[in-house]
């Protein structure tokens, strides 16, 4: 923990603490009530925060990949007064830090760490892993090569990716293959993760795979760092001497020529968030250069919403605020004072239980805030 004095980019803080709101709030309460309201009206809002079943892209699947993309909008920021020093040690030093806490992290919230049980601890399944694994890409190539070397690689990884699903075949999977259960993501990560694959389980010997899950991550580590270092232009974009007018342009600019490469790309090379498609990268990227441009166009252009506190709370310790959502149950404090209003509220019941989840989550980091206590990993 430690106490922060410079100056942020104040819209980066609220764009980060929008995406965490979302999050954790639509979470706790929108699903249940979906199952309380019952309607197919509100099944149709639904959508909006729901993921695709697999291919396509909904307003909620932009919830990851803004999440990467702001762990490298902000590396500029935090990692340019390292770049001319001749020893870089000290840096590498916090960067392999960084990845080996988001990772820890990542196995307590969804790789069943805190369970304790050998049988049931996952490597690799987790938001948190991938922002290490595309975050240590991302900022040893800002460390050490020029901008024009970091675009070369981004197109690098993201044709590598899209050449390897289409044209490798092992094993009857991939070959332009990007069924659920055809697509060479999958067959990799079944090879390297094995029996520690999220969902996976050993009967007489027998790794079984979760006919449910197939969400890939070995493979997608390409993407991963794509998506990170799309995030690390944006940052160089707001970083640099560019007139507060030109930069928002830009972001505008870069934003819709992604996202219109990104669809066209899809005729080929579906858009499948599971699997993190190079089409998927570039709409959900293209996506969030605009709510970055939007963001720091009203905040720190317009000068609107500059102290949205509400939003910063979140954002400043979005770590905390995702690990609490996550590994953390505050509902036996709701349900401790509400109970006698189980009777009257009937379905809408779990819906207060999960908004007062909500907000004790929202006490502690409003607590956090004011106190300028801010985990920085």
């Amino acid at each position: 923990m430690e106490k922060t004095s410079y100056k942020r980019l104040e819209s980066l803080d609220v764009l980060r603490g929008f995406d965490l709101f979302c999050l954790i709030l639509c979470e706790a309460t929108f699903y249940l009530l979906r199952d309380a309201i019952n309607a197919p009206w509100f099944n149709k809002v639904m959508w909006n925060f729901s993921h695709v079943s697999w291919e396509g892209f909904s307003p909620w699947d932009l919830i990851m990949p803004l999440f990467m993309f702001m762990a490298g909008v902000s590396i500029p920021f935090a990692l340019s007064r390292y770049k001319t020093e001749s020893n870089k040690w000290l840096v590498y030093r916090r960067i392999g830090k960084r990845v080996l806490l988001l990772w820890i992290f990542g196995m307590m919230c969804q790789g069943n760490l805190l369970a304790l049980d050998p049988n049931h601890i996952y490597l690799y399944s987790n938001t948190l892993q991938s922002i290490a694994m595309g975050y240590l890409i991302a900022a040893v190539l800002f460390l050490n090569f020029r901008t024009s070397t970091q675009v070369v690689v981004t197109v690098i990884l993201l044709l590598a990716y899209w050449a390897a699903m289409q044209f490798i075949t092992v094993d009857g999977f991939g070959g332009g293959d990007y069924t659920r259960d055809g697509n060479l993501a999958e067959w990799v990560d079944r090879v390297v993760l094995g029996r520690f694959r999220h969902f996976a389980e050993i009967e007489n010997g027998v790794v079984l795979f979760s006919k449910g899950y197939r969400y890939t991550w070995v493979l997608s580590s390409l993407n991963f760092g794509v998506t990170v270092l799309t995030g690390l232009f944006a940052g160089e974009i707001l970083k640099s001497g560019l007139s507060p007018k030109k930069k928002y342009q830009y972001l505008f600019g870069i934003g819709m020529i992604m996202v219109i490469l990104g669809w066209l790309w899809n005729f080929q090379m579906p858009v499948i968030k599971h699997i993190w498609t190079s089409s998927m990268v570039l709409v959900s990227s293209g996506y969030c250069f605009l709510l970055m441009g939007l963001f720091y166009y009203w905040i720190d252009y317009k000068g609107y919403f500059k102290n949205n506190t509400w939003l910063k709370v979140f954002g400043m310790n979005s770590i905390v605020a995702y690990m609490l959502a996550d590994v953390a149950n505050f509902r036996c404090i709701g349900a401790s004072l509400f109970h006698g209003l189980e009777q009257y509220l009937g379905a809408y019941y779990p819906v207060l239980i999960g908004l007062s989840n909500f907000i004790v989550i929202y006490i502690i980091l409003w607590i956090l805030y004011k106190h300028k206590i801010f985990l920085k990993v």
